[in-house]
């Protein structure tokens, strides 16, 4: 199997529980992963943007890595996230980190700095030399500030065997398109947005990194299937019913969300660590709504 292959299907970037004093909740953590592990999702994500780990201490950030590699005992594949805008200091945490258990990391565009084409080009071969594991690049304009352009995903790809695939959430499905037009097919794209998870895959994508996997494993899965297959008219069809759920995962950002609506299901509590704030009221009301229409259906 390629290594690429690992991460077709339904991925979940995994939140961080935490307890009401704000320290990591890892028995919460072990029901979230052993629920989306039973949902059948196909591999797991440490540390990303979804677990808060811009906020957490560096050895939370070990303790948490290493947790989920017991826990999962391999079970599934698994991929951690590891980026910044200090290249240099990224440089070094991969020479010096234990990456035993996983597969592959996750880097992020490096954000506030707005580096050009060729900044970016620069700052992921460093990192591709330095790295002990295949990279996966992470593609979030609306948190950095900077696209990565289709050409320059291109060119990474052809210059190091080290990239393997993009977590693509620009939202722009056309940019979709044109990567995996421009790139081989074992270097794979991945959906960033669960809303666009069908749209992603009608354009050649392989599947989602999931929020909304927190909640309905199954159905994700099912959808995924469904796009899989080519029938992406089914897919819609599974996933259309979810969107009211999904949109309420980012109404307040996330993990704010995601965490709010898995404290109404009684899977952890909603502490998420500042600058993010709990959820309002209004917004737990509204996914009380949600959650119980869909499960109605």
């Amino acid at each position: 199997m390629k290594i690429s292959d690992k991460f077709k299907g339904v991925g979940v970037a995994l939140i961080t529980p935490m307890q009401e004093n704000g320290s990591v909740d890892f028995a919460a953590l072990a029901r979230v992963v052993e629920r989306v592990l039973e949902g059948g999702v196909d591999y797991l994500l440490a540390l990303g943007t979804t677990s808060e780990s811009p906020t957490l201490t560096p050895d939370e950030r070990v303790a948490v890595m290493r947790f989920i590699r017991e826990r999962v005992a391999g079970r599934v594949p698994l991929m951690v996230g590891l980026g910044g805008n200090n290249t240099a200091e990224l440089v070094k945490t991969l020479r010096s980190w234990d990456f035993e258990g996983y597969d592959a990391i996750l880097s992020v565009n490096p954000y506030y700095n707005k580096p050009n084409q060729e900044g970016l080009y620069r700052h992921f071969m460093a990192l591709a030399e330095a790295s002990p594991l295949p990279i996966v690049l992470y593609n979030i304009p609306g948190r950095t500030g900077i696209n990565m352009n289709p050409e320059t995903v291109a060119r990474l790809a052809a210059s190091s065997e080290k990239f393997i695939g993009i977590k693509e959430a620009s939202g722009n499905v056309e940019q979709m398109g044109r990567i995996c037009r421009m790139l081989p097919k074992e270097f794979v794209l991945i959906s960033g947005d669960d809303g666009l998870t069908v749209e992603a895959m009608r354009r050649g994508g392989v599947g989602v990194l999931s929020v909304l996997a927190h909640l309905y494993p199954a159905a994700v899965k099912a959808l995924v299937a469904k796009a899989a297959e080519g029938d992406f008219d089914g897919a819609d069809a599974l996933l259309a019913p979810l969107q009211g759920v999904t949109d309420s995962l980012f109404d307040e950002g996330n993990p704010t969300g995601i965490k709010s609506a898995l404290s109404v299901k009684g899977v952890c509590g909603n502490t998420v660590r500042l600058p993010l704030a709990e959820a309002s009221d209004l917004l737990r009301e509204k996914q009380q709504r949600l959650i119980d229409e869909y499960e109605r259906e």
